[in-house]
């Protein structure tokens, strides 16, 4: 098989980019500032790379106008070089074709629809009542629970488990270990024990979602769990029953977001942040890595909590103090009045 290769003059007319420099330059593959040879291509985006660029050995350069000069290589300029780069980069991912059909060792439940062109891959489980859409692809040891969908052209890698009435879009990709539609934690305490809440909703997942490796979502208590489309999620993601997550909001890993809250459209979640449940969150909100959301955010904008890295004995001697605060803040009070008076 032939590498794959472009001439920058190809790729600047493909995404509407200038060429400054060799267009006839050939790119096979792509790498960073550092490391790329004179066939590869890289990038510059972030301005703490700005030093590796004089000195990189790379063939051509995707870079903003205000960062071309000194760039010794072919320049590829972009309103947007990190956009400009992945959609690059996209054209040297190759990816095994999955063959149509159903592996002798998948297991398909006679009332399931599979799509003619769909792939079902070794070991799948796929129950009764369950659509297979067309060109979709299950990897190894994938489970389709019953009345779940799998939109055309989605493709679950490996090992992805939808429990019941999960409905997924088009072109939606489920990294391994993903858990969707399985119970909401739904519980009721009488006197001296808990009751279980039936988890009676679904989930319902739009076009061209992505879910990451190891992340929950939980199916709906009454009405269904909803993420529109083009919702980006990370590894190790909660996404707890009942929550709305508007389209285009993309969150990072560890995050969490309990029952009944609403996300807004282009939201961004940072790692590890939380948000309380039935609180809501307007569109283009950003949360910073390890925030906690206690409260509905009705403006757009950046927010944040928790404390910032302290050396260990600053951050000792200030958590002691913190337990006074509120002696502090009532001394204070007394001492303002006390000054209005003189």
């Amino acid at each position: 098989m032939s590498a794959i290769q472009y001439t920058a003059a190809e790729l600047a007319e493909r995404f509407d980019l200038l060429v400054k420099g060799d267009g006839g330059r050939l790119v096979d593959g792509v790498g960073t500032l550092a490391g790329a040879g004179a066939s590869q291509l890289s990038f510059l985006s972030n301005g703490k790379y700005a030093s590796q660029l004089a000195a990189t050995r790379a063939g051509v350069v995707v870079l903003s106008a205000a960062d071309a000069a000194g760039c010794p290589a072919t320049m590829l300029v972009a309103a947007d070089p990190y956009v400009a780069y992945a959609k690059i980069a996209a054209l040297f991912e190759r990816l095994p074709a999955a063959p149509a059909g159903i592996h002798p060792s998948a297991v398909v439940a006679a009332s399931a629809r599979v799509s003619a062109s769909a792939s079902i891959g070794p070991c799948c489980v796929v129950g009764d009542g369950a659509v297979i859409g067309d060109g979709a692809v299950l990897g190894p040891h994938c489970i389709i629970g019953e009345q779940c969908t799998v939109g055309a052209q989605s493709r679950l890698v490996a090992r992805v488990t939808l429990v019941t009435r999960v409905t997924l879009g088009r072109r939606v990709l489920v990294h391994p270990g993903a858990v969707i539609g399985s119970d909401g934690f739904g519980l009721a305490f009488d006197r001296d024990h808990w009751v279980k809440l039936p988890q009676l909703g679904g989930v319902l997942i739009g076009d061209d979602c992505e879910i990451g490796a190891n992340t929950t979502i939980d199916r709906g208590a009454l009405d269904d769990t909803v993420l529109e489309e083009d919702v980006r999620l990370d590894n190790q993601i909660q996404i707890a029953h009942n929550v709305h997550v508007g389209a285009h909001t993309a969150m990072a890993g560890c995050a969490a977001v309990a029952g009944s809250a609403r996300i807004g459209r282009y939201c961004m979640i940072g790692g590890n942040a939380g948000v309380l449940g039935h609180l809501e969150l307007a569109d283009r909100v950003t949360i910073t890595a390890k925030s906690l959301v206690t409260r509905s955010i009705r403006e757009p904008g950046e927010y944040s909590s928790g404390v910032p890295l302290q050396e260990n004995l600053l951050w000792r001697k200030n958590a002691a103090r913190f337990k006074h605060l509120d002696e502090y803040a009532r001394r204070l009070s007394v001492l303002e009045k006390d000054s209005d008076n003189d």
